[in-house]
């Protein structure tokens, strides 16, 4: 995917970028073709710890070393993570992004894109939250994702991400789930984002069940924990290698 250099094509760093200049923004719009038309409430980038879900609390707490903060976004979990003292390095496709990060005090923090080939430090826990495995993309990708990850882990090396089953989106009132096993994988989905006049391009986007999360893990020398249960068909996982 690369850096998002063109700031037109960069809705979700235009609305961080107003926010964190104004204290308000516009609509962030989401379209799918899974889905109704969506929102982000651009003001929840911006939330304290205060703010933050369990499982959010409980990802920062266990991470430890330095900590690399995947598509980090505003840097609300960066910003917790030093003001608990922890090491905490940023990153983010968005220049945009990157550019609020740095004003907001983030001490360490860079435009890449997390596959990028030369991107290459040495990190002891890797966080992804806010749905953090979507970055993945679609499930064939996990390989790619997992030898990256490898890559960059240092011995004693974790990963602590959240992701969600969408099962329930396939649930009759009977608790009966219509899916096509012969098609693609059902947490598989495609977005765009616009802002005002900013419309972003096309991307996909990875919400994944933990056993299919675990079987993929093992099958790439790694350990899948369920470290804790959201409130809503999302959950918080370690990846270790084996």
């Amino acid at each position: 995917m690369g850096t998002i250099t063109d700031k037109r094509k960069d809705p979700m760093g235009a609305a961080i970028a107003d926010y964190a200049r104004t204290g308000k923004a516009d609509r962030l719009r989401v379209f799918s073709s899974m889905f109704d038309e969506d929102e982000i409430p651009v003001e929840e980038l911006f939330r304290t710890i205060d703010e933050m879900s369990g499982l959010e609390v409980t990802a920062l707490n266990e991470s430890r070393g330095l900590i690399l903060d995947v598509g980090a976004g505003s840097g609300c979990h960066s910003l917790a993570l030093q003001e608990a003292g922890k090491d905490v390095f940023a990153i983010d496709i968005s220049e945009l992004s990157v550019e609020v990060m740095r004003r907001r005090g983030v001490k360490k923090v860079e435009a890449v894109d997390f596959f990028d080939a030369q991107f290459d430090p040495k990190i002891d826990t890797i966080l992804m939250l806010m749905n953090g495995a979507g970055i993945v993309g679609k499930v064939e990708r996990l390989k790619d994702f997992f030898a990256k990850a490898d890559s960059l882990l240092a011995p004693g090396g974790q990963i602590i991400l959240d992701s969600s089953d969408l099962i329930y989106l396939y649930e009759d009132e009977n608790g009966a789930v219509d899916i096509d096993l012969d098609g693609a994988y059902y947490g598989e989905v495609d977005f765009t984002m616009q802002y005002k006049n900013l419309k972003g391009n096309a991307f996909d986007w990875l919400y994944i069940d933990f056993g299919s999360l675990s079987f993929h893990a093992k099958e790439n020398g790694f350990h899948a924990e369920l470290l804790q249960h959201g409130e809503h068909y999302d959950y918080l996982a370690r990846l270790t290698r084996i």
